[in-house]
């Protein structure tokens, strides 16, 4: 035994190895429908499957789950039905949708389609990176040939649809006219406001939910629900949009392809829009018809999602395009075909979204709570029956309570719940309780023997956030989560429980400095959201005694609206009005808005840019300086599992 073996995962134990055969007998395996449509259409991969930046760094290798093509019977140590789903996703390269439409899958997490026009094409969704976009338009290229981009179209505003734009067309594109860049309304401001408020925060729960840290393998890292692989540390992009879609039904014509839109906002994003061909007779879907339970709450955390509203969006899309349609395709996993068929798919996806948000609401109003809710609810089924609706990336479980939430928040209205006592303490005082920390472990070994992987978790989690020392409790806890993992369905749901036991293991690996907030994302940024930003950077309580009031201009403002703002810091709030003048500031500041983002996102120094003339500072430069010294950077790499 190496002297790390204790940092090794764990076989499958017997009672883990007997849920999931137990689960396998109750599937209908014997189904390969999906198995034929991701592979439909196939035209070629990559040479080299490994995707690099430019300094050699490897951003994916499509190859790196190949693992899961060895056998169809899944491991002890993998869910039968996930292990299914990562077998289908483990298509790469460029396929043909249909006559004229192409897709690249496997090369990110999401999909990249091409649609081909007179002249030149259309590129929807350009994935996370240039360097991955990049990839997939090189193949494209090598087999359709080297056609001009004249439109490239975002259909929602995460960051895994629009990173790569930069691959795709250049500023110089858009200003001379040669391209085309279209969005739904509110794009711009729902791209970037999801990456800054909640940023640091988010992005660190992002590692555990999609578990790129995770090795591969059937004791690893298997799927991340979207696709089997996310590229990781390459350039994110943004070009603006050009062209914003603002209601549904308005259509566009770009090289002799029609499009007819309908928009989606809060449905899977803030902002959303799905896509029909009628040349084609092709709908892409966005992300709100895939192959997956989606979302309605996402464990990296984000806003909860309306289902009313996605039901009802779905319920229109069939109205609109079903009978018109003869595939449809997502942005992420594979297309279907036929227009019975595609009109069934729709319809038991709006009914997915329909029966949870209706079913918990039902029960609420029974007075069932949050957790008595999620425990209970199931499915029909004929809405579980079908793949497309299994757990693969949201949870029946998960996305109950965000229902709940959404109308009820996080309060069950029992008073014990309402001031609860946080982990560290709360775990200090049961551990007592229990006899101290030997007998908390003695339960939960016994509980661990008997399989009983939930409640142990909850038991040693007190002791683990009173006594972070304890090893043999920490590291217990680690063999707990796993089996927990082994056990899901539900890609994301493993993935947190597998990076959790690792970081239990081996704690907590600094990889140095994330950055949420690129060039491109700054430029995009408006005035009143860096001062947001600023607002949740700075530090409150230490702010609380000082009181300063600062005339902001910006020299490239777009019109004089929006050119100058009135910022006041008391009461440890910096509050800003636009367009506001001060009778006498303490100081004024003139910057253009990327030197005013570079100093609040600490690209410089605030005493640098003072010095350089970036901030052009009349008055009390102390002022300034001190207000930026109130501000806080947050550490990226902090513990989940431990306190």
């Amino acid at each position: 035994m190496t002297p790390d073996a204790h940092l090794d995962p764990k076989p499958a134990s017997p009672h883990t190895a007997q849920a999931n055969a137990a689960a396998a007998a109750g599937l209908p395996l014997s189904d390969r429908r999906d198995y034929d449509d991701a592979k439909r259409g196939f035209i070629a991969t990559l040479d080299d499957p490994v995707i690099r930046r430019a300094d050699g760094f490897p951003v994916n290798d499509i190859t790196s789950h190949d693992f899961v093509l060895s056998s169809d019977q899944a491991p002890e140590s993998v869910h039968p039905s996930l292990w299914r789903h990562a077998q289908v996703n483990q298509n790469h390269g460029l396929f043909e949708v249909t006559d004229g439409i192409y897709q690249l899958r496997g090369i990110d997490l999401s999909n990249m389609t091409i649609i081909e026009g007179d002249e030149g094409i259309i590129v929807i969704d350009p994935l996370i990176y240039r360097e991955t976009a990049a990839a997939g338009l090189a193949l494209y290229r090598a087999h359709r040939g080297d056609r001009p981009v004249k439109a490239l179209i975002y259909t929602h505003s995460h960051a895994d649809h629009y990173g790569g734009s930069k691959a795709i067309v250049s500023r110089d594109d858009v200003d001379s006219g040669r391209a085309v860049v279209i969005a739904p309304e509110g794009f711009l401001y729902e791209a970037v406001a999801e990456n800054i408020y909640a940023g640091t925060a988010m992005s660190r729960r992002a590692i555990y939910m999609y578990g790129p840290m995770i090795p591969a393998g059937p004791l690893g890292h298997v799927n991340a629900g979207l696709a089997n692989t996310m590229a990781n540390l390459g350039e994110s992009t943004l070009v603006a949009p050009t062209d914003l879609i603002t209601q549904t039904g308005e259509t566009r014509t770009v090289d002799g392809v029609e499009m007819v839109f309908q928009m989606a906002p809060g449905t899977e994003a803030p902002a959303e829009m799905l896509i029909h061909f009628p040349k084609h007779r092709a709908l892409c879907a966005a992300e709100d018809a895939t192959h997956t339970l989606h979302n309605l709450y996402t464990l990296r955390g984000a806003q909860v999602r309306d289902a009313a509203t996605w039901w009802k969006t779905l319920n229109e899309t069939i109205q609109l395009f079903g009978a018109d349609t003869d595939v449809i395709f997502a942005q992420h996993h594979w297309p279907r075909w036929g227009t019975d068929d595609i009109v069934a798919f729709l319809e038991n996806q709006r009914d997915l979204y329909k029966y949870l948000h209706d079913q918990v609401l039902h029960l609420a109003n029974k007075g069932e709570t949050m957790l008595e809710i999620a425990e209970q609810l199931r499915l029909p089924d004929g809405i579980a029956g079908q793949w497309y609706n299994r757990d693969y990336y949201g949870s029946v479980n998960h996305n109950a309570k965000a229902v709940y939430q959404r109308y009820l928040g996080w309060y069950d209205s029992n008073p014990a719940h309402l001031h609860t006592l946080p982990p560290a303490e709360a775990g200090a005082r049961y551990v007592d309780l229990a006899g101290g920390a030997d007998a908390v472990i003695a339960k939960a070994r016994a509980s661990f023997d008997a399989g009983e992987y939930r409640w142990t978790a909850e038991l040693l989690s007190h002791l683990v956030f009173a006594d972070p020392g304890n090893r043999e409790a920490v590291l217990l806890q680690a063999d707990t989560l796993e089996q927990l993992g082994y056990q899901c369905e539900n890609p994301t749901w493993r993935n947190e429980y597998l990076m959790g036991a690792q970081e239990l293991r081996g704690g907590v690996k600094d990889l140095g400095s994330i950055v949420l907030a690129t060039l491109d994302v700054l430029e995009a940024m408006p005035p009143e959201m860096i001062f947001d930003f600023m607002g949740i950077k700075l530090d409150g309580p230490r702010a609380a005694a000082t009181a300063a009031t600062i005339q902001w201009s910006m020299t490239d403002a777009a019109d004089d609206a929006a050119s100058t703002y009135a910022l006041e810091l008391r009461n440890g709030c910096l509050i800003y009005t636009p367009g506001k003048t001060l009778d006498e500031p303490g100081a004024t500041v003139s910057s253009t808005k990327t030197a005013l983002a570079a100093a609040a996102f600490g690209a410089s120094s605030i005493d640098d840019a003072i010095a350089n003339g970036s901030l052009a500072v009349t008055g009390d430069a102390a002022a300034v300086s001190a207000l930026f010294g109130l501000m806080e950077d947050f550490p990226f790499w902090f513990p989940i599992v431990q306190p």
